[in-house]
């Protein structure tokens, strides 16, 4: 039987397992789909035979590396990371012979869930579960690894995770100058927040402070959001939307709420969320009082609802 080791590379990284024997051994050689400059080793092409050899390969299936592995080699691959590998698995569900209900799915037929996963992350957040968090932020992140597939098979504007990455390393390096270049230090979040705005004025070439406010969001969030904008830009608290509709109001309490540092979407999520179990608490105490809650008029529900603690 033929002896020897196959090294599994990814690029120019060496798993640590194979340290030692790359140091003690006298025969490396590069598998012809690993360039040999690389490593320093020469090619497998020039070795006079197989046996007791270190082949440093990048897949199992390269020739040499397939017949070493066929004759009892050892192998020494390197760890996947957790998040190629889920990239991985993403390819292979789109791919032929992957799951049929992910191969149709498009950024259209994909929105309603990433809308939902980022509400089930935002209730794990507050909730302060730290299982659900951790489950909810991968299900976060596979809207991200699905949309960058689907966009990488676009046949005009072709992009996958790798550019999305890119961009957000280049974005954060940019965002950072303090951080990764010579830029002056900033020493308070205040400071930092307006150093972002006038770079993302530059960056975006934005023509008006609410260019990249994200209309879509919900409408509390929305008008907080543009109270914020708008308290940066120095514009004042009366040239908010006027009247006593329950719009105008809800907007004005938000925008300022937002503009003295509250989230208001947050807060009233919470106050919520708070409502609803007093209601299913309500209803319990009915039901063990021998009520079928749906019965209940005013006078019941006050006689049923839980203690406020002050």
């Amino acid at each position: 039987m033929t002896t020897g080791v196959v090294v599994v590379v990814r690029g120019a990284t060496l798993p640590a397992a194979a340290l030692k024997i790359l140091r003690e051994s006298t025969a490396v050689y590069a598998a012809t789909d690993v360039d040999p400059a690389v490593f320093g080793v020469p090619a497998v092409t020039t070795a006079s035979s197989l046996k007791d050899i270190v082949l440093l390969a990048t897949s199992r299936d390269e020739p040499a590396a397939s017949l070493l592995i066929a004759t009892g080699a050892r192998v020494i691959d390197t760890p996947v990371p957790p998040l190629v590998e889920a990239a991985d698995v993403m390819d292979r569900l789109r791919s032929p012979g992957g799951c049929p209900w992910d191969a149709v799915q498009t950024h259209e037929s994909l929105r309603q869930y990433l809308v939902e996963e980022t509400y089930e992350l935002l209730d794990a957040i507050e909730d302060g579960d730290r299982e659900a968090l951790r489950e909810e932020l991968g299900d976060v992140l596979l809207q991200v690894l699905f949309h960058a597939r689907v966009a990488a098979e676009d046949a005009d504007d072709p992009f996958g995770i790798d550019d999305v990455a890119a961009a957000l390393v280049e974005k954060l390096v940019g965002r950072h100058p303090n951080v990764f270049a010579d830029a002056d230090e900033v020493r308070t979040v205040e400071h930092q927040n307006l150093k972002w705005e006038e770079l993302k004025q530059r960056e975006k070439q934005r023509q008006s402070i609410v260019d990249g406010v994200a209309l879509g969001q919900p409408a509390v969030a929305l008008a907080g959001k543009l109270g914020q904008r708008s308290g940066r830009a120095g514009i004042p608290l009366d040239l908010f939307p006027e009247g006593s509709n329950a719009a105008a109001q809800l907007f004005r309490i938000a925008a300022t709420a937002r503009r003295a540092g509250v989230d208001a979407e947050g807060e009233l999520r919470a106050l919520a969320k708070e409502f609803a179990l007093e209601i299913r608490a309500a209803e319990q105490a009915a039901r063990d009082a021998g009520l079928e809650p749906t019965t209940l008029e005013a006078d019941g529900w006050r006689k049923f609802w839980p203690t406020r603690e002050v």
